[in-house]
């Protein structure tokens, strides 16, 4: 079996998490993410402010002592609400289910919100099976495909 564990997101993973985020094919799947994903600069200073923030807890996933991810959770318009990278290679995997199941068993604060692209078959399925459910769609703008297209609105109650 292998090593499998949540961490704090340290200075030294950026570089890492940078890379991860940037991929053209995982930046179109999330499809809601930085305007311009290549922007080193914008990304610092984004991830500087979610590393200070008390209400935010992010998470560097290790899997066979390599960061595959982060996980994180966080608080917007007074809900909580959480959300995930998976490196590319790394999809199909489960890290993504076992990562949400450590991360929740982490905080007792229900009911959490997740978002998904309401294409993303693969994280919606993660969501739901850490039981989540659907609670609404919208329609935005997601800068990773550069067009308005429907996210899912999960909860865990």
């Amino acid at each position: 079996m292998s090593q499998f564990a949540l961490r704090p997101v340290g200075v030294a993973d950026l570089d890492a998490i940078f890379e991860q985020m940037r991929d053209p094919e995982s930046v179109h799947m999330a499809a809601f993410t930085a305007e311009n994903p290549s922007d080193r600069r914008a990304f610092d200073a984004h991830m500087a402010k979610i590393m200070s923030s008390s209400e935010n807890r992010l998470r560097a996933i290790i899997s066979d002592s390599r960061l595959v991810g982060t996980i994180a959770s966080y608080v917007s318009e007074g809900a909580t609400e959480v959300t995930y990278w998976i490196d590319r290679s790394c999809w199909g995997q489960g890290i993504a289910t076992r990562a949400l199941s450590l991360l929740l068993e982490e905080f007792s604060v229900r009911p959490i919100r997740a978002r998904a692209a309401s294409d993303n078959a693969g994280s919606l399925r993660v969501l739901e099976k850490a039981g989540f459910h659907p609670i609404a769609t919208e329609v935005s703008y997601a800068p990773g495909r550069t067009a308005e297209i429907e996210e899912t609105v999960l909860e865990l109650p």
